[in-house]
Order: C-alpha cells, then sequence, then structure tokens
C-alpha cells in the first residue's frame, strides 16, 4: 500500500493521496496561515468520525442488553454469554491495535478506517444471520477486527488536522462516540427486550423468520454502508512534524518508550486504571437498578442509557475546558494531575452508591462517577499524541488500547463480579462491590498519573522551545 505524505513534502492545502480512491470531497478552503489544514473542514472530519465511533459501540455494546433472548433461541449460558462479550470481541480487537497501528503509521488512514467500517457492519449483520453458538462467536471476532482499525487512524488523522493547542477539543468530541453509542445500545435493547416480549418472530424477503435480536444486529449494522461512504469524503491529511518519510524500526520505537518510560506508564497504565471504573459502570448499574432497586431490566437500560450519554458526552468535553482555564492562570499543562483529581473525584462518588436507599439519589452517584471517569480521556488522548512523534502514534496508540481494554474491559465488569460473589457473597452487593473496586483502584490510578506528571511536563517543555 502507498504510504502517506511526510513532513517533508508541501504542507499547502490539503492533498488527496495520489494513490487514494478519488471520491467527491466537500468543499474546504486553503489552510491557515500557518499552514494547517483549514479548521472548518478539520472539525467535518471530526464530526465524521465521531459518527463512526459512535456506531462502532452500538455495534459494540448491543448485545449486552439482548442477552435474555440470546440465551433462549440458542440455549447458551450465562459463560457462553460472557464468552461474545468479552473474549470473541477482545482477542480480534486487542490482537489486531498494534498491527494496524504501525499499518496507520506507514499507509494511507483513511483507507484503513474505511476497511474497518465495511468489517465491522457486515460482521454484526453477520451476528443478526446467526443461527448457532458458534456463528454468533466468529461474527463477534469479526466486529472486533473491524473495530481495531479506527480509533489509532482517528487519533492520528485529528492530530495532523489541528495544532497541538487545538487537538484537546477535536479529540474531545470524537472520544463521545462511546457514550453515545453505549447510551444508545442500552436504550435501543430496552426497546428490543419489549418488542420480544409481543413478537416472535419478523419475516423478511430473502432472509425469511428473524427473530427480533437477529433484526437488531442487522438494523445497527448497515447504517456502516452511509458511514462508509462518509469516510471516503475525508482526504487523508499530510503528516505534520514527521522526521522521516517512512515508518521507524521497532528498534526505534522501543528506545523511545524506554527513554520516556514514566510519561507512558501514566498514560498507558494509569488512565486504563481510570477505565476499570468505567466498564464496572457499564458492566452493572443497568443489574444494580434490578437487584438493588427492583427496577424492570428495560425501564434499567433506558434510564442508564440516558445517564450513560448525558454523564459520558459531559464528562469529556469538559476536561479541555479544565485544562485550558488552569493554563490562563498560568498553571501550564495539568493534565496529567486533571486526570488524577478526576479518578478521585470518580471513586468519591461510587463510595456513596451503596448507601443510597433511594434509586435516583443513587442515580445521581452514577451520573457523578460516569463523568469524572471521563473527564481526564480527551487530555489523555491529545497528551499522547503531543508527546509522540508522528511517525509512531499508530502504533503508541495501538498500544494504548491495548492496555485500555486488557486492564480496563478484563478487569472492569469481573472485579466486580468476584466482589459480589467472593467477597460479600450477596447477589444485592453489587454497589457495595463498584465502591470496594473504585477504593481501591481509584488511588492506584491517581498515583500512576502523578508519578509522571514531572516528566510530561518536562517533556512539553521540550517541545515548546523546539518549536514542534
Amino acid at each position: 500500500m502507498p504510504q502517506s505524505p511526510s513532513q517533508h513534502e508541501p504542507t499547502g492545502p490539503v492533498q488527496t493521496h495520489p494513490h487514494s480512491p478519488s471520491f467527491p470531497q466537500p468543499p474546504a478552503s486553503s489552510p491557515d496561515e500557518s499552514g494547517w489544514p483549514n479548521p472548518r473542514y478539520g472539525w467535518y472530519v471530526t464530526f465524521t468520525l465521531l459518527l463512526a465511533f459512535t456506531f462502532s459501540f452500538v455495534d459494540r455494546q448491543v448485545l449486552n442488553l439482548l442477552v435474555q433472548p440470546i440465551q433462549q433461541d440458542l440455549g447458551i449460558s450465562d459463560t457462553q454469554i460472557s464468552l461474545l462479550q468479552g473474549l470473541a470481541f477482545v482477542f480480534t480487537y486487542v490482537g489486531l491495535s498494534v498491527p494496524i497501528g504501525r499499518m496507520v503509521d506507514r499507509f494511507n488512514r483513511v483507507a484503513i478506517m474505511i476497511g474497518g467500517v465495511v468489517v465491522w457492519s457486515a460482521t454484526t449483520v453477520a451476528c443478526g444471520l446467526s443461527r448457532t453458538y458458534t456463528q454468533l462467536f466468529a461474527a463477534r471476532l469479526g466486529v472486533g477486527a473491524g473495530e481495531a482499525a479506527l480509533t489509532p487512524a482517528a487519533w492520528s488523522v485529528l492530530s495532523d488536522y489541528f495544532p497541538p493547542q487545538r487537538l484537546p477539543r477535536p479529540i474531545s468530541v470524537y472520544l463521545m462516540g462511546p457514550y453515545l453509542g453505549a447510551g444508545i445500545a442500552m436504550i435501543a435493547g430496552a426497546e428490543v427486550l419489549d418488542w420480544s416480549r409481543q413478537t416472535e418472530s419478523i419475516a423478511l424477503p430473502l432472509l425469511g423468520q428473524l427473530a427480533p435480536w437477529q433484526f437488531t444486529f442487522i438494523a445497527v449494522g448497515l447504517p456502516g454502508i452511509l458511514i462508509s461512504a462518509l469516510l471516503m469524503t475525508v482526504r487523508e491529511p499530510a503528516r505534520k512534524n514527521r522526521q522521516r518519510s517512512t515508518a521507524p524500526p521497532w528498534a526505534d520505537i522501543r528506545r523511545y518508550l524506554r527513554r520516556n518510560w514514566r510519561i507512558y506508564l501514566s498514560i498507558h497504565v494509569g488512565t486504563p486504571c481510570i477505565v476499570v471504573m468505567l466498564y464496572g459502570l457499564q458492566g452493572w448499574i443497568p443489574t444494580v437498578m434490578v437487584r438493588v432497586y427492583e427496577w424492570d431490566l428495560a425501564q434499567a437500560g433506558r434510564i442508564y442509557g440516558l445517564v450513560a450519554m448525558l454523564a459520558g458526552a459531559a464528562g469529556v468535553l469538559s476536561g479541555p475546558t479544565v485544562a485550558r482555564a488552569l493554563r490562563a492562570r498560568g498553571q501550564g499543562d495539568q493534565s496529567l494531575r486533571i486526570a488524577a483529581g478526576a479518578g478521585l473525584a470518580a471513586t468519591g462518588s461510587l463510595l456513596l452508591l451503596p448507601w443510597q436507599a433511594d434509586p435516583y439519589a443513587g442515580l445521581a452517584c452514577v451520573f457523578g462517577a460516569s463523568f469524572f471517569v471521563t473527564l481526564p480521556l480527551a487530555l489523555m488522548t491529545s497528551s499522547m499524541q503531543l508527546v509522540t512523534p508522528n511517525d509512531m502514534r499508530g502504533v503508541v496508540s495501538g498500544l494504548y488500547v491495548v492496555t485500555t481494554n486488557i486492564i480496563g474491559l478484563a478487569l472492569g465488569p469481573t472485579l466486580v463480579a468476584a466482589g459480589t460473589e467472593y467477597v460479600f457473597a450477596d447477589p444485592k452487593a453489587v454497589a457495595k462491590s463498584l465502591a470496594l473496586v473504585a477504593a481501591v483502584i481509584g488511588p492506584l490510578a491517581a498515583g500512576l498519573l502523578l508519578q509522571g506528571h514531572r516528566a510530561y511536563t518536562d517533556r512539553v517543555r521540550a517541545l515548546q522551545d523546539a518549536g514542534a
């Protein structure tokens, strides 16, 4: 595949790579006088990527509220369902993140994203066409493989559309995707639960009789056609501040990461520890509402879906605002300290949850925790792009995806389940388990983030002095 333009190529108006597909492009004016692409077109790209990221999470998360009808139709156990939720998706998603990140550093990033959307959308539709557990498992492997292509490429592209001082805001908008997507998936899944109580099957031309849960997978997978078409209008930007025309050898990447290990320990391990609380919330709050407050599962899905959307979006958008306010007061780049404080605030919100007798007071605690766990995420992503050389960003972003999912997704729901079953030995103690996990993991996250603060600020100052 062709390599993307390097720093040594012209930095005039954003050019379509000579080997990129020739698709109609929306109008975009000249770059601003600093040589960066036109910001209005950059925001068009941002919202296009947000749409793609949102639907990737709808396709990923909708399974969580289809558990009951899938089990009834396929006759599978809780363990088999958990493998569909976790292993089947994570195996390919994590396993391919670094190799695809390497491709992002070498080849056309927009083409990589389009390929990913096509794969995950097609395999989400395949989930709906599955009639056995094996077929459904194989389709979920495909969803993970397709979605692994989006985030490393999207972060790299946005870093070449916006200068460093303006990057946190578009990154925060892009990172609304998981919370919008998870919320939509929860709400859509709740509707399917109600629908499935009244409708046994749906007849579609060529496909025959489908259960409501199968139709839901097909319905959320088909928008991938539109998303692919929109991504075809995105121009591959010239790579800024690139030191070489080809991606560096692995030895150079390893040396760079070792030299800056304090920074990447904070970002690649400290941030995923905060994400442990996020995945714990997403995995178990509907169950808290059912077991502790005796809500119907469909009602819990609708209400928590709305909370997840509002709190998650507000949190991820607030991070850059807080950072900008501190910089305006002359406090420099405080991104890692803000992240540490947000992790502790989320811990405090979850520690209050088990003491709430009223379900809406409990949801207020959930809202607070959901807000604070998402507040640092855009800051950490933009900070990672800022301190990482352009020709290593794909690989470093892929490593971040790996650690976030291995630590956050693997440990978050599992630690809560272990606390419920083995510490409290009470199915209704789910809220206590969430609080216990937060009490341990929140301070650990804060400590990891703070240990890298000095190294991070020194690196930022050196880049500013060098004019990078």
